[in-house]
């Protein structure tokens, strides 16, 4: 198996580029253990949600709330990575049967036009948040912005696999290393 590095040195002609590259792949690295960690809190509370209701005959006011907390942060961090790898809805019925030269710039003017409107979604749900930031949540003393929030973390992250698919730069493996030969 390749080190990282070194897949590092063979993705990215440029320092400007390796660096991106880098950023990203520690980027795609942190989201997916706070995917992790989101679906594991869910998975917990709502668990433990169930159990209060039918063997303790009480309620965690707060759980309903936190689980969707939960689900919205993970699904929010989850786009990107989709997109970094192409699992995303596409219409392809008229692409496939232009020329490949064709294809590939549509491609790539495609993940420009995505990236043009992933940076502008982060700048609006900027704004939403900032305007929701005073705003808090009914069962607990925490800002209601915090689901907006995850609106902008998406729209950055997926912002920069978008450019980086403008760019053809292939992107590096995020998933732990333990976990890349497993399949072999």
């Amino acid at each position: 198996m390749t080190p990282a590095w070194q897949r590092l040195e063979a993705s990215a002609s440029s320092p400007v580029k390796r660096h991106f590259l880098h950023g990203l792949a520690l980027l795609d690295r942190t989201s997916y253990y706070a995917i992790l960690v989101a679906m594991g809190m869910m998975t917990l509370l709502v668990s433990a949600q169930v159990f209060s209701r039918y063997v303790l005959s009480s309620s965690i006011d707060s759980a309903d709330e936190l689980s969707r907390l939960c689900f919205v942060w993970a699904i929010f961090l989850a786009i990107p990575h989709g997109i970094k790898v192409g699992i995303h809805v596409g219409i392809d019925a008229l692409v496939t049967y232009l020329p490949d030269s064709l294809q590939q710039l549509l491609a790539r003017l495609m993940a420009w036009l995505g990236a043009a409107l992933m940076a502008a979604l982060f700048w609006i749900s900027l704004g939403a948040a900032i305007s929701k930031w005073q705003e808090l949540m009914p069962t607990l003393p925490i800002t209601a912005a915090v689901f907006y929030i995850a609106v902008v973390v998406c729209a950055g992250h997926s912002c920069l696999h978008l450019v980086a698919q403008a760019l053809r730069l292939e992107p590096l493996p995020s998933a732990p290393e333990r976990y890349e030969g497993a399949s072999s």
